[in-house]
């Protein structure tokens, strides 16, 4: 049976019409009973009770730990999606930033596909393109509108009457909204009818709910992959970090916390690129952006750690409200890494099934609206810190919620804000942007 921590009564809540410190606490004991008893992933032990040992504490779990906790420091799978829906903090709505890049690493798709056609036959009946971290809204079918003109484009050139059919597969963990996908396919696929009638058969669309860490499709059947904004994910929480005071490597990290976070991304990547690997095609290209980072050593390197200390200090801000415990952030760290160019090259040439075409990075601001190219620009310190919070609320919010209780996220978020903002009069927020062009090698030739 559960129980709460306190016997809360009317009395404890309010004074005089007012709430008292203990509302609080209920809210918290309230949050904690409802992820336990409703999460469809998590296991509840028989020996699980609720108990009190100080009159201000948080319920705690008997044997230790929280169960919520173990699950978020192991597998994200179950958990890790952006924020769902078309509300205010969806990322269908705050998705601004993403699409600014997938339009700036455009170029680099199509001279993929176009050099890869270049050496494939062009009579191929299908054309087959995966999608890693499809996420929804309006960018997942923006990049499949890319490959698709750039595909046809070629055939026009050479004045061939038939481009292939397309075979798309949108990828993503089981979490996605790709119901939110689903209801725009029609509209897509009718405007790509009216647009393509004469040079193209048919494009078949279909969801594929699963980690891109996995075997997702069968051998040698993908000529083309791309990714944007997901690699940087990790498969897991990398194990036995004590990072105190942190939730992402910092500046004041010891030394072995930027050791496990690259030892994960090693191992997380090197196991990408063998997966897909096996499922593409010789000759097939593989286009991927994600965050990286400018500087080697991920301490000195402000694009790196700059975003996750002002977000580590907003949760302090919480602490000090007595909304959440500092416990709560020292067992919480965020399962992404960026990496240098350096590390992502060596990965490539560890693993050796590619051949890095091109490689380019690029910085763009947390608030894409503040841009050389937009004349219309006016800053406004509010709103600049409101809209590069969003954007980061839109991707981390559910893994937040989860951990730290989804009541505190608009308190969290707005001190995140804040400090963007106040920040921003002295020195933009800025992503480091990374963009890889692989090439699958021609086994048969190599070994040859």
């Amino acid at each position: 049976m559960y129980k709460l921590s306190h016997a809360w009564s009317p009395s404890r809540l309010f004074l005089n019409g007012k709430l008292t410190s203990h509302f609080h606490n209920y809210l918290k004991d309230v949050s904690s009973i409802t992820n336990t008893l409703f999460h469809p992933h998590l296991h509840v032990p028989t020996n699980f009770r609720w108990t009190s040992p100080k009159s201000n504490s948080r319920p705690t779990y008997q044997s230790g730990r929280w169960p919520v906790r173990q699950a978020e420091t192991k597998v994200v799978q179950n958990i890790l999606h952006m924020n769902v829906g078309d509300g205010e903090h969806s990322y269908a709505k705050n998705s601004l930033l993403q699409e600014i890049v997938i339009s700036k690493t455009k170029p680099i798709l199509e001279d993929a596909i176009k050099e890869m056609f270049g050496v494939t036959n062009l009579t191929m009946p299908t054309f087959t393109v995966a999608e890693l971290g499809c996420s929804s809204g309006p960018n997942t079918l923006l990049t499949i509108s890319y490959i698709i003109d750039a595909v046809c484009r070629i055939f026009q050139e050479k004045n061939i009457t038939k481009a292939p059919d397309f075979q798309v597969f949108l990828n993503d963990l089981p979490g996605n909204d790709f119901n939110k996908i689903f209801e725009s396919l029609p509209d897509f696929l009718q405007k790509l009818k009216k647009e393509k009638e004469r040079l193209m058969s048919s494009c078949f669309i279909s969801g594929h709910p699963s980690s891109f860490y996995e075997m997702l499709f069968p051998s040698n059947t993908l000529h083309f992959v791309h990714s944007s904004y997901s690699i940087h994910w990790l498969s897991q929480v990398p194990n036995g970090l004590v990072n105190k005071g942190n939730i992402y490597m910092a500046k004041n990290s010891p030394p072995h916390v930027f050791q496990a976070y690259l030892k994960q991304y090693q191992k997380d990547f090197f196991l990408l690129l063998s997966l897909r690997a096996k499922e593409m095609v010789s000759d097939g290209r593989m286009v991927l952006t994600f965050i990286g980072r400018a500087m080697i050593n991920p301490s000195e390197s402000r694009d790196c750690c700059y975003h996750w200390e002002a977000l580590t200090k907003s949760l302090f801000g919480l602490v000090d409200e007595g909304l959440i415990e500092e416990a709560d952030i020292d067992s919480f760290n965020v399962p992404i890494y960026t990496p240098h160019e350096e590390e992502v090259r060596e990965i490539v040439k560890m693993e050796g099934s590619f051949t890095i075409e091109k490689l380019e990075m690029f910085q763009i601001n947390n608030d894409p609206r503040d841009d050389v190219n937009n004349t219309s620009f006016v800053f406004n310190e509010t709103e600049v810190g409101n809209n590069a919070a969003k954007y980061v609320r839109a991707a981390l919010e559910p893994i937040l919620a989860r951990h730290f209780g989804a009541f505190v996220m608009d308190n969290l978020f707005a001190k995140y804000a804040k400090l963007l903002g106040e920040n921003w009069c002295f020195e933009k927020a800025k992503n480091t942007i990374m963009v890889i062009s692989l090439k699958k090698r021609n086994l048969k030739v190599c070994q040859a």
